[in-house]
Formats: structure tokens, sequence, C-alpha cells
């Protein structure tokens, strides 16, 4: 791959975010929905060991490809990651970016904290609707900094598939809560929310 590999986008706006929620020592990594396997080659850089599992073929291939020509050590599975066999307490950090509205939300955040080991790290960047008039004034708070981004940085994109949300943010926080006690849940601009949550040790 060549640096045009590397471009702009709401998701990659919010990789900084993802990366900064590593735990220290951070032995095992997993990216749910890894996509062209950009973030998954950031991981790779701070964690011991990192796995991608995506569903779609292209970005698998995208993403050995890009792990191979930067030197990254990631190891990516085609799959689908609900029904993955992945063993229970086997990662360190487990994340997604704006990938689990395209799967059973609640079963995915519970699969993904049930193969952290304990003390570990769940991060997630994600995308909901709005559903209130609160949304709608937040997200319009976000229009004048995704212009300017756009005009600066340009936008660009793997191809990877799109999906629309199907859930509003109220929902998603809702279900978060329920599926991780205590998880930091953060609305963000540029359509996106966050969630933090440390599995109790």
């Amino acid at each position: 791959m060549t640096q045009e590999s590397e471009y702009w986008n709401h998701n990659v706006h919010y990789q900084p975010l993802i990366l900064a929620a590593v735990p220290p020592g951070c032995g095992a990594a997993l990216d749910v929905g890894c996509g062209d396997g950009m973030l998954a080659a950031k991981l790779a850089g701070r964690c011991g060991q990192v796995t991608g599992i995506d569903l779609d073929r292209r970005m698998i291939a995208l993403a050995r490809e890009r792990c191979a020509a930067t030197g990254s050590a990631a190891t990516f599975v085609r799959a689908d990651f609900l029904a993955y066999p992945f063993k229970d307490a086997s990662f360190d950090f487990t994340c997604a970016n704006t990938a689990l509205h395209h799967m059973d939300f609640a079963a995915a955040l519970a699969k993904m904290a049930r193969v952290l080991r304990p003390g570990g790290r769940l991060a997630v960047v994600g995308l909901a609707d709005n559903g209130s008039l609160t949304d709608w004034v937040i997200g319009a708070a976000g229009i004048p900094a995704d212009r300017y981004y756009k005009l600066t940085r340009g936008e660009g994109s793997a191809g990877a598939p799109v999906k629309a949300p199907g859930q509003t943010w109220a929902q998603a926080r809702a279900a978060a809560l329920r599926a991780l006690p205590g998880v930091r849940y953060r609305r963000h601009l540029l359509s996106r929310y966050s969630l933090v949550w440390d599995k109790p040790g």
C-alpha cells in the first residue's frame, strides 16, 4: 500500500480515542469489524499481539495487504464475530470503530466483554440515529467541524459496507449500560459516541 491508503473520515478521526484507551502493557488486542486494517496496524505498535476480525472478504484482503506493507504484526480473520469461537478471557483490549451497528449490538458488547481478561478494557466508537430535538441540535453543532475537516483534509474511504445505525443515541446508551454496568458513555461531534469500560479484575 502507498501513503494514499492513509485517508481521513469520521471513523479515522476517532481512532486516536481508541488508541488512547489501550491499557498499559497490553498483550493481546482484538479489533472487531477491523475493515481495511488501518486501526489494527496502529494498535500493533502498542500491543504485543493484534487480531482483526471482519466478515467482508475485500476488507480482510486490504487489511492483510496494509499490514504486510507496513510491517505491522497483526493477524486477520474473515468471520462473523458473534459466531467465531474466541476463547473467553483471551484479550487485554477489545475495540470496535463504527462496526457494532452492523450486528446485534447488545450481543456484540457482551461478547467483547466476555473475551476480555479480568482487568482488561473495552473501547467502542459508535454511530446512532437522531431521536430527539436535543440529538438534532448536537448534530447541527458538528456541521462546521465536519466542513472544516473535509476542506482541510479531504475525505476518503476504503469502501467498507455501509449500514444505517438502527438505534438512537439514547437507545445505544441504555443498551450499553445494561450490557456493561459502569460503562463510560460520551457523545461526540461528527456523529459519533464512545464507550470505555474496564472489566472488573
